[in-house]
């Protein structure tokens, strides 16, 4: 089953780092602006649906990954400002 996840990051250099390795892995990733609910250093998130977080193909300047559900939000993992 595939899950809906929001990656955020500390810059849009490490969002687009992201993009590319989720799009290696053969996952379909959209950049976007960051949900208002949501923090986010520069402004720009990845949206991806995966069966995992995919937590291997993100930046070391990722931010946070959330798993998007009916309830709104869940933090799957936080990076401490770098």
């Amino acid at each position: 089953m595939m899950d809906q996840y929001t990656a955020t990051f500390y810059t849009h250099l490490a969002a687009m780092r992201s993009s590319i390795a989720l799009e290696e892995a053969g996952v379909q990733v959209q950049l976007a602006p960051v949900p208002r609910r949501l923090s986010s250093s520069c402004g720009t998130c990845a949206l991806y649906e995966a069966e995992t977080p995919m937590l291997e193909c993100m930046d070391v300047d990722v931010e946070a990954v959330y798993r998007r559900g009916r309830d709104g939000f869940v933090l799957l993992h936080s990076n401490p400002c770098t």
